[in-house]
């Protein structure tokens, strides 16, 4: 493939100790740094709110499990087409789930895929804040809560998507490109 991350020429910033620990721990524990990261590298201070959010999205406390997250991630990729996501977070899925199918079926059609009530309404609702943000309406809540969510885990949800919609949409802006070893990962 490419070495070529985005589309941009941004030179990347001399980074702090702390940014290069942090990056020796993704190669630890994911054996790369992501390219999303890097795309961010040209400037430490929207390097660091990225993945500050990232982070607590995405590992924090929340009643949603990880797995949960990262099928927001998919879903909310999937309607935007946004390669660099489905890539990545379909990885993560696959990992995840311990599924490589439901990895697939995630990044093609959510709906596809034999999901919990639970699951298909988190989904939905994602996926409607994506492309009818301005039509949620209480009765998109209360279906949230008639399957167990608490009004913290519809914040969570909301957020999650949320903020694959910012990336989603920065991602296809600079022609972001996926990790050559995602594409591997979980099958």
């Amino acid at each position: 493939m490419t070495d070529k991350i985005t589309a941009l020429d941004l030179a990347p910033a001399e980074l702090s100790d702390a940014t290069k620990a942090y990056f020796a721990k993704c190669r630890e524990k994911l054996g790369l740094v992501p390219n999303v990261l890097l795309a961010y590298a040209f400037d430490e201070k929207k390097l660091r709110a990225f993945t500050d959010m990232y982070n607590d999205l995405m590992l924090g406390e929340s009643g949603l499990s990880k797995l949960e997250r990262e099928m927001i991630a998919v879903a909310v990729s999937s309607v935007n087409h946004c390669y660099y996501c489905l890539v990545a977070h379909g990885a993560a899925v696959r990992q995840l789930s311990g599924d490589p199918a439901l990895g697939e079926m995630m990044v093609m059609n959510f709906r596809a895929a034999e999901l919990s009530d639970r699951q298909r309404a988190m989904l939905e609702f994602a996926v409607k804040l994506t492309e009818q943000p301005a039509k949620i309406v209480e009765a998109d809540r209360e279906a949230l809560r008639q399957v167990g969510f608490s009004d913290r885990d519809i914040w969570d949800v909301a957020s999650t998507a949320a903020f694959f919609n910012m990336s989603n949409r920065l991602a296809s802006a600079i022609d972001m490109r996926p990790n050559d070893e995602y594409h591997a990962m979980a099958r």
